[in-house]
């Protein structure tokens, strides 16, 4: 997996937007909160975050390549170094599950106005 295919991927989960508030880091969005970020070193990408549901970020830390996220770990952000540290169907499995659970947090109002529709469904967990 490329990070263009990240970007496309993560832009076509509905209601989804990028934003880059810091420097180059791309950060995207749904309702106005985070749900990834591809975080950039000058014109160089340096992996990809995304927010894990709390058991999934203990599982993710343990593998090589993948850490707690600076600053977001509290809310179960990882940070993965390399894409090469989870095959590209989990990342895109993963990442959509950060888009789910940003999602549903936000208001029925806001999720209506978005196009999204009930995410508690949807929420895929890969440990089930």
């Amino acid at each position: 997996m490329r990070y263009a295919d990240i970007e496309a991927l993560c832009l076509s989960l509905p209601g989804a937007s990028v934003h880059t508030p810091w420097g180059d880091s791309r950060v995207f969005k749904v309702g106005g909160k985070m749900f990834a970020m591809i975080p950039m070193d000058g014109e160089r990408a340096e992996g990809v975050w995304f927010k894990a549901g709390e058991t999934s970020a203990r599982i993710l830390t343990q593998i090589d390549g993948i850490r707690p996220c600076p600053y977001l770990a509290r809310a179960h952000w990882v940070a993965m170094d390399r894409l090469s540290a989870l095959k590209a169907k989990e990342l895109r499995e993963y990442l959509r599950r950060a888009h789910a659970l940003v999602a549903q947090g936000l208001s029925r109002k806001k999720r209506a106005a978005l196009g999204i529709a009930d995410t508690s469904r949807e929420i895929f967990d890969p440990f089930s």
